[in-house]
Formats: structure tokens, sequence, C-alpha cells
């Protein structure tokens, strides 16, 4: 079950490749990679066992900034993140739909930035998952 609002696809290939190819389409798309927050590793350092799962947190302040300008409270979603996580011996990514955020701060979701931002992460997420 995808929880709400979230896009999921399946990638080809190991969690370590899939993670290589989100980076790589990233930098190929010109954004700025602003976070890697690696959950699997800090689970380990507190003892705890978690199957490979890296958040990628990357933005491009001329898109975001005029959505939160409108909604500041979008700032608690933005920028944008995917996430890769290996479960059930398949690697996964996934990112939360734009027009869903934006409508959940109370924003127009059928907006062009929105759709930008859903093409993008669509795009990415081909790339990764190819």
């Amino acid at each position: 079950m995808t929880a709400a609002g979230l896009v999921e696809r399946q990638a080809r290939g190991g969690f370590t490749e899939v993670l290589d190819r989100v980076e790589a389409a990233l930098v190929g798309h010109g954004l700025v990679p602003l976070a890697r927050i690696d959950h699997a590793a800090a689970a380990a350092e507190a003892g705890l066992a978690l199957a490979p799962l890296t958040l990628l947190i990357f933005g491009n302040p001329r898109t975001g900034t005029p959505l939160m300008q409108a909604r500041p409270s979008l700032g608690i979603d933005l920028p944008l993140k995917l996430l890769v996580w290996e479960a059930e011996g398949a690697v996964r990514i996934g990112y939360n739909n734009p027009a869903w955020l934006v409508e959940r701060h109370g924003g127009d979701a059928d907006g062009t930035i929105p759709a930008t931002m859903r093409n993008l992460l669509e795009a990415l997420a081909n790339e990764a998952a190819a």
C-alpha cells in the first residue's frame, strides 16, 4: 500500500547501483544536492538493523521559493526529496507528488510549478530506475 501523496516505482539493479544513478541524475539535471541521509547507517550506529534506506534532499531555490512565498508552511515539505530503499528483494524509488504537497498547504495544485516539479521528479526516478 502506497502512502497518500507518495509516488513509487521499482528500480532495476542493486541498491548501491540505483542510488548512484539517482545521484548522477541529480547532477545531470543541474540540481543542488543538499543532504544525503543514510537511515540504515544511523540505525546500525544505534545497534539496530534496517534494510538499505537513503533519503536524498535537493532543490532549486528559483523553483521552490515562489511556492514558499505564497505558502510559507510548504517549507516543511521542501526542498524536494527522493527516497531509495530495499524491501522484499527489490529496490524502490519514491517521492512526494508536488501537487499533493501544494494542495496539502492550501495552494494551487494545478499550477505550473507543481507540474514542473512533478515532471522533474518523474524524470529523475525514471533515469535512476532504468
